[in-house]
């Protein structure tokens, strides 16, 4: 596969130092990125966490979100994926966004990377299949894609 779709908790270790940077960055140098437009809402949202928290200055906080806003990656208008994202949200019982992520991969038949692992845990204890090949956990991604 040579598209791979992204979610907010990958993208955040491009520019803050978190456990499993380092993958996350292998994996801008690998298949082409794409992720629902909503990524960019939520990239912001965890920056603003974290200078609310002291774990990084304002201004680190905006070099930051510029870096991000650099990165090539496929951003999709998510609208297209919202009853797709909702119907995944209610069969899982999970967050509705961290859903439309996974709605993008499975319309497009890629492969979907996150750092979320209890979305990992949960989508491989379901019996539908077309999850298990689908999802990869960030610290299995860079191996699982090379």
């Amino acid at each position: 596969m040579s598209e791979v779709v992204i979610d907010a908790s990958v993208a955040i270790k491009w520019v803050a130092p978190e456990a499993l940077s380092e993958q996350a960055v292998t994996l801008l140098d690998g298949p082409r990125l794409a992720a629902p437009d909503l990524l960019v809402a939520e990239c912001a949202s965890i920056l603003w966490k974290k200078v609310a928290r002291g774990e990084m200055d304002r201004d680190a906080a905006i070099v930051a979100a510029q870096a991000i806003e650099r990165v090539e990656i496929e951003l999709v208008p998510m609208r297209l994926f919202l009853a797709e994202g909702l119907k995944l949200a209610l069969e899982l019982d999970h967050p509705a966004y961290d859903c439309l992520y996974l709605a993008l991969a499975l319309a497009r038949d890629c492969r979907f990377v996150t750092a979320d692992e209890r979305l990992v845990n949960k989508l491989g204890q379901q019996a539908d299949q077309r999850f298990h090949d689908r999802v990869l956990a960030l610290d299995t991604a860079p191996d699982s894609l090379a």
